[in-house]
């Protein structure tokens, strides 16, 4: 795996190697976003929200939640 930043700064950072995992730290003022993925035996994704939120699925159960949401369920 291999992980890639961008900012709208024209800074990027790419071919970031990784092994089993990586994630994204995103700080906005008081705000934390953390972006994490990991390819053990099945692709894990998990965003945290700060403390008090986060979702952590399967790359498939992500798909089939934008899925379900685009179509309006």
């Amino acid at each position: 795996m291999t992980a890639g930043v961008r900012t709208d700064y024209d800074c990027e950072s790419t071919g970031l190697p990784a092994e089993r995992w990586g994630e994204a730290v995103f700080q906005i003022a008081e705000e934390e976003i953390v972006v994490e993925v990991s390819v053990e035996k099945d692709v894990i994704i998990a965003f945290m929200f700060g403390e008090e939120a986060g979702w952590k699925g399967t790359l498939k159960g992500l798909k089939q939640l934008f899925s379900q949401a685009a179509k309006g369920k």
